[in-house]
């Protein structure tokens, strides 16, 4: 039946289908099957089957939390001024107590399992929306590159949700699939990508964590419009043996203290008295690039079972510390707004700025492979040595 469809649908022959052309589509499909059950078959197969492969799916996000486990709180029409309230804020409020999605790309090797994770030093857990195939490309090829440095392993993840709309859902769910296949560094989950998910998106990480791969020393959790120095964080790290292995208490990024909820409705980070009436929020690391150790993630999970989602994420994470009664710390290493020069005269962009930094925010994919090219440069000589990754 199979071969006769495809000599009346390609039409080779008007006279029926010639005998060369059926033993070459013969040898053909007997080719495909015998790579699907190789190694590498089986695991494009296992990184593909929760995507489907031939039409959009039928339960594509179509509110920012999706899945058949959350359903709407018929409780936020009776709060105070709730019809007022930003689209984005009313669903943020209608989903809030939804924490369970399923999983449809996962990589529950990464780390060599549950019991192989000690073996991971720094585990990079990349925030990445569907679309940004070039970003995680060029984080593949630079920073993000899985590799052995000083003796210690670096292993890397992407963490995506999906996107609105069934075609273009469909598209990129297949996008990141096919980079599952062949790299095996993708996490997916049936949630709407958002800015006001994000926060989702990290709880869905550490609760993955805890079962496949609890004992990494260290992770950098970070945005993919981040350029990070893995050398120096390895260093860096290195250097706190003997006080600090991963087993105590370490979380370092650029601090943010002593402020609290933006209340005017123009901004991103708009968050009204009925998310929040608090008017401050805990001390937290800006969330573009955060360093911390498996104690200390270990710790946010366990608090995060408790704490109901807040829509901006790196807040939350203040929130999980405060609750575990931990403190988070600033490094001068890490600049999540970027390089200040001390004159405009100066070029920004100048790989000495950036040699001995741990992490800056925010890069475009052509900057992070000119600058991670450069810094490497075995003939690059900078006025002044400042070893910041040595300093907290």
């Amino acid at each position: 039946m199979l071969l006769s469809a495809l000599c009346k649908r390609k039409m080779l022959s008007r006279r029926g289908c010639k005998p060369e052309v059926l033993i070459l589509t013969v040898v053909g499909i007997g080719g495909l099957l015998f790579l699907l059950m190789t190694n590498e078959g089986k695991h494009v197969m296992k990184a593909a089957t929760k995507v489907s492969s031939t039409s959009p799916p039928p339960n594509v996000p179509t509110t920012p939390w999706h899945g058949p486990e959350c359903k709407e709180s018929s409780s936020v029409t009776n709060i105070s001024g709730f019809a007022d309230l930003p689209g984005h804020i009313q669903d943020f409020l209608r989903y809030k107590h939804c924490k369970e999605f399923p999983q449809l790309l996962d990589a529950p090797d990464k780390c060599g399992g549950a019991d192989g994770s000690p073996g991971v030093f720094l585990l990079l857990a990349i925030k990445s929306s569907p679309g940004n195939y070039e970003r995680r490309e060029i984080i593949r090829k630079t920073w993000g590159k899985e590799r052995t440095y000083q003796g210690v392993r670096i292993r890397r993840l992407f963490l995506a949700g999906e996107v609105r709309g069934a075609r273009e859902a469909w598209k990129l769910n297949r996008l990141l699939r096919l980079e599952a296949a062949e790299h095996g560094d993708v996490l997916q989950w049936a949630f709407l990508d958002s800015f006001f998910n994000l926060t989702l998106k990290q709880v869905l990480f550490h609760s993955w964590l805890e079962a496949h791969c609890p004992g990494a020393h260290f992770l950098l959790n970070g945005d993919d419009d981040v350029f990070a120095n893995t050398d120096n964080m390895v260093n860096y790290l290195l250097g706190l043996r003997g006080t600090n292995d991963g087993d105590g208490h370490l979380y370092v990024g650029q601090l943010i203290a002593n402020v609290g909820p933006i209340r005017e409705k123009w901004s991103k980070y708009y968050v009204p008295k009925q998310v929040t009436a608090s008017s401050s929020y805990p001390p937290y690391c800006a969330g573009g690039g955060v360093l911390m150790s498996g104690f200390t993630a270990r710790a946010i999970y366990k608090e995060s079972l408790g704490i109901e989602l807040f829509p901006i994420d790196d807040v939350y994470l203040g929130m999980c510390l405060q609750k575990a009664g931990l403190a988070p710390a600033s490094h001068m290493g890490i600049r999540t707004v970027g390089v200040r020069v001390p004159s405009s005269k100066l070029e920004s962009f100048d790989p000495c700025y950036y040699k001995e930094l741990l992490l800056v925010h925010r890069f475009v994919p052509y900057e992070m492979l000119v600058m991670w090219q450069a810094i490497h440069e075995p003939d690059l000589r900078c006025g002044k040595k400042l070893q910041v990754y040595q300093s907290i």
